[in-house]
C-alpha cells in the first residue's frame, strides 16, 4: 500500500512538471512500452473500442497511460463543434491503475501488445509523449477515419520506428462502411443513423488503419528492419460475460413495422408528415455536408431518400397545385430508382430498402391523386 501511494505522488509530481524536467526525465533500461486495446462498450462513443500507450518504468516508480482519445462535454457548443468538425481532442495521461479502474467499472476486456524498441526509441517515443502534454501539440482536430486515438498512436510509433512499419494488414478488399457494420450489429438505429449521415467516404476501400482491432491484428505481424515490433496480444482485463440479448425496440423489425403502420394509414396527412421528416433530414444533410469539415459526411447520395423536395411537395399540395405535386412525385421516384442502382453493392441496402419502398408507394398515392384532380380540372 505505502508503495503505491509513493508511486502515484512520484507520477503527480512528473505529470505536473514543466516540459523541460519531464521531457528529459532518463527512462532506466528495464523501462516497458506497450500497446493497449479497449474492447467495444455499450456507449455510442465506445462502439468502436480505444487505443493507448503504457509505459512502465519501475526503476523510477511510473506506470502511465497516454490517451490520444479524450474530450470534454463541457466544451462551448460541443455538439455543433463536433458536427462542424473543429472539435478539439486532446492527449491526456494518468495512472495504469486509474485507466484499469476505469475499464473494470464499464467492464470491457483490455489486451496489451509490448513494444521491441530500443533504450534509445523508448526515450525518443517518451519524450515526443510528453512534449504533445506540454505544448500545442496536445491538441489536434478529431477525424472520425483519419485522426482518432488509434491512427495517432500509429503515427507516433511510427514517427519512433522512423519509417511506416505498422501498416493495416486486415479487411482490405472492404469499404469503410462494410468494416463498420459488424461494430453496429446490435444497435440497429445507431447503425441507420451513421449510415444516413455517411457520405461517398466511407464507400471508398477502407484502406487506412483507424480502428482498435485492425491495429492489435496488424501489430501481430508488424516488423522493422525484419525484426517483429510486437506479438500476439495478452489479455490483462477480462470482462465478465453478460447476457447480449436482442432490443425490444432497437431492431430492424420494429422499423419496419413503422413504416408499415405509415403506409397502411391511406391518409394523405400522414404522409405528408412522412414526407415532413424526409424533407427536414434532407434540409439537416444538405446544410452538414457543406458547413462540415468531416470528409465522411460530404457528398451524400442519400439525398436522393430524403430529398428537401419533398417539403415542396407538401407545400404545393396544402395550395392544391397539383400540376407541380405530379412534376415532384415523378422527379422523386426516378431520384429513388437511381438510390436503389447506387445501393445495390453497398451493405446498406437492406436497411434503407423499407424507407424507399414506403416512400414510392406514398409518391404514388400523391401521383394517382394529382392525376385525378388534373382530369376533374379539364372535365
Amino acid at each position: 500500500m505505502f508503495k503505491f501511494k509513493v508511486s502515484f505522488l512520484v507520477l503527480a509530481f512528473l505529470l505536473l512538471t514543466n516540459t523541460m524536467v519531464f521531457g528529459q526525465m532518463p527512462l532506466s533500461k528495464t523501462a516497458k512500452f506497450s500497446i493497449l486495446t479497449c474492447q467495444e462498450g455499450d456507449e455510442l462513443y465506445s462502439l468502436f473500442g480505444h487505443t493507448a500507450i503504457r509505459i512502465q518504468d519501475t526503476s523510477n516508480a511510473l506506470d502511465v497511460v497516454y490517451n490520444y482519445g479524450t474530450f470534454d462535454f463541457k466544451t462551448e457548443n460541443f455538439y455543433l463543434k463536433f458536427i462542424k468538425g473543429d472539435l478539439r481532442y486532446f492527449v491526456s495521461a494518468y495512472s495504469y491503475n486509474e485507466f484499469y479502474y476505469e475499464y473494470t467499472l464499464e467492464n470491457r476486456s483490455i489486451y496489451e501488445q509490448p513494444l521491441n524498441l530500443t533504450a534509445a526509441q523508448k526515450q525518443q517515443l517518451f519524450d515526443v509523449l510528453n512534449t504533445s502534454l506540454q505544448s500545442d501539440e496536445k491538441y489536434y482536430t478529431y477525424k472520425f477515419i483519419d485522426r482518432n486515438c488509434t491512427n495517432m498512436v500509429v503515427d507516433k510509433v511510427n514517427q519512433t520506428l522512423g519509417q511506416n512499419c505498422i501498416v493495416k494488414t486486415t479487411e482490405k478488399d472492404e469499404s469503410y462502411r462494410q468494416i463498420l457494420f459488424p461494430y453496429l450489429a446490435n444497435h440497429f438505429f445507431e447503425n441507420l443513423g451513421i449510415n444516413i449521415i455517411f457520405g461517398k467516404k466511407t464507400d471508398e476501400k477502407g484502406e487506412k488503419l483507424f480502428l482498435p482491432n485492425q491495429f492489435m491484428e496488424s501489430l501481430k505481424v508488424a516488423k522493422c528492419h525484419g525484426k517483429p515490433i510486437s506479438g500476439a496480444p495478452k489479455t490483462i482485463l477480462k470482462a465478465t460475460p453478460t447476457a447480449t440479448g436482442k432490443s425490444l425496440w432497437n431492431n430492424f423489425y420494429v422499423f419496419c413495422l413503422v413504416l408499415f403502420l405509415f403506409v397502411i394509414a391511406r391518409k394523405a396527412w400522414v404522409y405528408l408528415v412522412y414526407f415532413g421528416i424526409l424533407g427536414l433530414l434532407g434540409v439537416f444533410l444538405t446544410a452538414v455536408g457543406l458547413y462540415s469539415s468531416h470528409d465522411e459526411l460530404a457528398y451524400n447520395y442519400n439525398l436522393l431518400l430524403f430529398n428537401p423536395l419533398l417539403l415542396l411537395l407538401i407545400v404545393c399540395y396544402w395550395k392544391k397545385s397539383f400540376i407541380w405535386v405530379k412534376k415532384i412525385a415523378q422527379l422523386s421516384i426516378a431520384l429513388l430508382m437511381v438510390l436503389v442502382i447506387v445501393l445495390l453493392n453497398k451493405p446498406n441496402l437492406v436497411m434503407f430498402l423499407p424507407m424507399i419502398i414506403s416512400s414510392l408507394i406514398m409518391l404514388f398515392y400523391f401521383l394517382r391523386k394529382s392525376n385525378r384532380a388534373l382530369l376533374a380540372a379539364i372535365k
